[in-house]
């Protein structure tokens, strides 16, 4: 009897323990998402460059439009006097988290007036993210970057908790050093592959079955056979280099950013865009695998 005791308490202690993970993981996730809400209010009620200073960290990355710490550049740049508040408003439709829960990103569309009165947008498009837990607990953002596209047919459905409570492993120590080195590796051999096999096949291979594809003017494609049928539009020969790769305590999620170029495939290889790129990466199966990309192209240089 004592033995049957024993095994069911065991039982129930780790049926507990297992609710308990996944209720502490879904509301993480929770958390980051009511951040990113947090942070929309609060560019509709006080300015969108205010809410950007509030909510990104010291270290945080703008591109404007080359890569720079998102905080010093609001300061240096004060908004000039205007009659008009402009408005720059999003919700978030997709979250993720490390199974550590200290790194996660949202996506989501975002809208644009030139006025906080006017009663349609002028301008469309889709965010991309990268949030890390601070020291006191609370989520700045690390990165953020997006696209432009045509006027949406109707309103996205905003962000809904996951129904398996986005559970998660307990997660392992790593050695951060090593880490981000292997993840800047990959980028790098993911870019050595595009320039030898070419961008789609290089695409396909490293990247996950439902990877995002981020690209001017167009809305987000989703899933691996949308993302390729962009690319394969759009024959270019495409090389990046990182500037910067993070991971996440349990290194499972990390993001890297950096430059990239276009080039045509023809034997002149002349440069048809050059411009920013963010990537966030999830281990699947132990291997690093894109899950989404997205790029900013540069405005034209100017010819003299």
């Amino acid at each position: 009897m004592k033995i049957v005791l024993c095994l069911l308490v065991c039982i129930l202690v780790l049926v507990a323990h297992a609710t308990a993970q996944k209720s502490d993981s879904g509301s993480v996730l929770k958390s980051l998402v009511d951040t990113e809400r947090a942070f929309a209010r609060a560019s509709e009620e006080k300015g969108t460059r205010e809410a950007f200073l509030a909510f990104i960290a010291d270290d945080g990355i703008l591109f404007r439009p080359a890569a720079v710490n998102g905080k010093k550049w609001l300061l240096d740049h004060p908004a000039p006097a205007s009659p008009k508040r402009s408005l720059l408003s999003w919700q978030p439709i997709f979250a993720d988290i490390s199974a550590a829960g200290d790194m996660g990103y949202t996506t989501g569309p975002w809208e644009f007036r030139e006025d906080i009165k006017d009663a349609k947008p002028v301008g469309y498009g889709n965010f991309v993210t990268v949030w890390k837990k601070q020291s006191d607990g609370s989520w700045k953002f690390v990165i953020d970057l997006g696209i432009t596209n045509p006027q949406p047919a109707s309103a996205r459905a905003s962000w809904q908790p996951p129904a398996d409570g986005k559970s998660g492993k307990p997660a392992a120590r790593i050695d951060f050093a090593s880490a981000r080195s292997a993840l800047i590796s990959r980028e790098r051999e993911f870019s050595n592959a595009s320039a030898k096999q070419g961008a789609l096949s290089a695409f396909l291979t490293y990247s996950a079955t439902d990877v995002s594809l981020f690209r001017n003017n167009s809305f987000p494609f989703v899933g691996r056979d949308a993302a390729g049928q962009a690319l394969a539009t759009h024959p270019n020969a495409w090389t990046w280099r990182p500037a910067f790769a993070d991971v996440s305590r349990s290194g499972d999620l990390g993001y890297t950013y950096g430059t990239y170029e276009l080039r045509s495939n023809d034997a002149a290889k002349a440069l048809t865009e050059k411009g920013s790129y963010l990537r966030i990466w999830k281990k699947e199966n132990g291997e690093w695998k894109v899950v989404l990309d997205v790029a900013n192209p540069l405005p034209p240089e100017k010819k003299n």
